[in-house]
C-alpha cells in the first residue's frame, strides 16, 4: 500500500493555485509562507517536486478520460465551475509530459540540406578531360592510401618544438593538390579504390577520443569539421572525372578522431553518394574489417582503437600479431592468394611481405607532419601517401613524401 505523502494536506489548495500560477516553485513558497525573494530551502524544493507530480497526475487523468495519450497533447483547456456547476472561467494548462515530435528524422533533414548545398556547388565543379591513353587495360584497379591526416593538429604550439612544422588549412590544401596530380599522373585503371586509415581528425575539444590526452590544436571543432569535409569533397570532385568508378573506405575506429571522424565521414558519405552515382563510400566502424576487390583481399585497420588497445598493432610484426591476424583470416574464411593487411597509426613506411606466408603487412606514413609529441619522443619523421596499381598477378607502388615546412 502506498504511503500518503506529507504534502497531500495541500492538495485542495494546490488544485486552486495551479489554475493561477505556472511556476511550481511560486506555489510552494506561497503554501509554505516563504517570501518569493527568499533563497530556496529544502522544504520548498520537496514541495515543488510534489506539485509538479500533482499537476502531471491531474493532466494525465483528464487526458486519459478522453482517450488521449498524455505524451501527444501539447496543452489543454480546463473549465472552472462553481459549486452550482456554473462555468466561471477557463484555465490554459501546459502539459509537461509533451515532447515535440520531429516530423523528419535526421537522415531526411540531412538529405534536404545536402540537396540544397549540391544545387549551389555543382556549378563550381569543372569537368576535366580524361586522357584515355593513360588507362592500361591490364590494370584491375588503382588504389590511393592515406592515413593520419590529423586535421587541427598544431605541431609547433609554442614555437619551440624540436623541428617546428606547419600544419594548417593552407598546407593541407597544398598537399591535396599534390595528391590529385600524383593520382592522375600514375593512373592505370578506370577504377579507383581509396583507403583512409583513420585519425583523419586530430581530436575533439583538444583531446583524443580516449580523453585525458590534451592536444595542441590550431582549429576549433567547427573549423576542423569544415576543413575536413571540404578536403574529402574536393578529392572526389576532382578525381571523379578521371575514373568511371570510385570506392572509398574510411576507418572510423581509431584513437584520435573517434566519433568526430565518423561525423565528418557520415556527412561526406551522404553528400557524395547523392552527388555522384559512380561513387560508393563505406565508413568502417569495426576495429578490423576486410574488403575483397577483384579477388584481392584487403584487411583494414587504423592499428589502434578508441578504447581497448594501449599499444595496438606494431610497425614490425611479432608472433602474437601474426597469430591474431591469422585467426581473423581463418574465422572469416578469407582464402585468397593475395591478402594485404593495411594500417596506419605508426606513422611509418614499412612493407613486410615475408614474415607471414598468408598475408602482407603494410604500414603507411602519416599524411600530416609529426606532432610536437612525436618529435620529442621519437624523431622528425616522414610524411606522405601511397598510390598503387593492381594487376592480376602483381602491383606497382608510387610513394610520395612531402617536404618538411617550418
Amino acid at each position: 500500500m502506498n504511503q500518503k505523502s506529507k504534502w497531500s494536506k495541500f492538495d485542495a489548495q494546490i488544485t486552486e493555485l495551479i489554475q493561477e500560477y505556472e511556476s511550481n516553485s511560486e506555489i510552494a513558497k506561497i503554501l509554505l509562507n516563504t517570501s518569493l525573494g527568499a533563497k530556496k530551502n529544502k522544504d520548498v524544493d520537496l514541495l515543488r517536486t510534489y506539485i509538479k507530480r500533482f499537476r502531471n497526475r491531474g493532466i494525465r487523468t483528464a487526458l486519459n478520460s478522453i482517450n488521449v495519450d498524455h505524451k501527444t497533447a501539447k496543452h489543454l483547456w480546463h473549465e472552472i465551475r462553481d459549486e452550482n456547476d456554473k462555468k466561471i472561467g477557463n484555465a490554459f494548462i501546459k502539459n509537461p509530459d509533451f515532447k515535440e515530435q520531429v516530423e523528419k528524422n535526421f537522415d531526411d533533414v540531412l538529405q534536404s540540406a545536402i540537396k540544397s548545398i549540391d544545387k549551389h556547388l555543382k556549378d563550381k565543379v569543372k569537368p576535366i578531360e580524361v586522357d584515355a591513353l593513360k588507362v592500361n587495360s591490364n590494370a584491375l584497379f588503382d588504389t590511393l592510401i592515406i592515413t593520419d591526416v590529423h586535421i587541427g593538429m598544431n605541431p609547433n604550439p609554442n614555437g619551440y618544438s624540436l623541428y617546428g612544422g606547419k600544419w594548417d588549412e593552407q598546407e593541407l590544401n597544398e598537399r591535396l593538390e599534390i595528391v590529385l596530380n600524383e593520382v592522375v599522373k600514375n593512373q592505370k585503371s578506370n577504377k579507383l579504390v581509396i583507403f583512409e586509415l583513420g585519425d583523419f581528425m586530430d581530436g575533439w575539444d583538444g583531446e583524443t577520443v580516449r580523453k585525458g590526452h590534451k592536444l595542441p590544436q590550431n582549429m576549433d571543432n567547427e573549423k576542423a569539421f569544415d576543413v575536413g569535409l571540404t578536403f574529402k569533397i574536393k578529392l572526389i570532385d576532382t578525381l571523379v572525372h578521371y575514373f568511371s568508378e570510385i570506392e572509398v573506405y574510411n576507418i572510423c575506429e581509431d584513437n584520435h578522431a573517434g566519433s568526430f571522424g565518423y561525423v565528418v565521414n557520415s556527412a561526406f558519405k551522404k553528400f557524395i553518394e547523392l552527388r555522384y552515382n559512380n561513387v560508393n563510400v563505406v565508413n568502417q566502424r569495426k576495429f578490423i574489417d576486410h574488403y575483397v576487390i577483384d579477388n584481392k583481399c584487403f584487411i583494414a585497420t587504423h592499428g589502434k582503437d578508441g578504447h581497448n588497445l594501449k599499444f595496438g598493432f606494431k610497425p614490425i610484426l611479432d608472433p602474437r600479431q601474426v597469430e591474431k591476424i591469422d585467426n581473423y583470416i581463418r574465422e572469416n574464411k578469407l582464402f585468397y592468394d593475395d591478402i594485404y593487411f593495411i594500417k596506419g597509426d605508426s606513422h611509418q613506411d614499412i612493407f613486410d611481405n615475408s614474415t607471414s606466408q598468408h598475408f602482407n603487412y603494410w604500414n603507411f606514413p602519416a599524411f600530416s607532419p609529426s606532432s610536437n609529441w612525436v618529435q620529442t619522443n621519437f624523431k622528425k619523421g616522414v610524411s606522405g601517401f601511397y598510390f598503387l596499381n593492381f594487376y592480376k598477378d602483381s602491383y606497382s607502388k608510387h610513394p610520395y613524401y612531402f617536404k618538411w615546412k617550418n
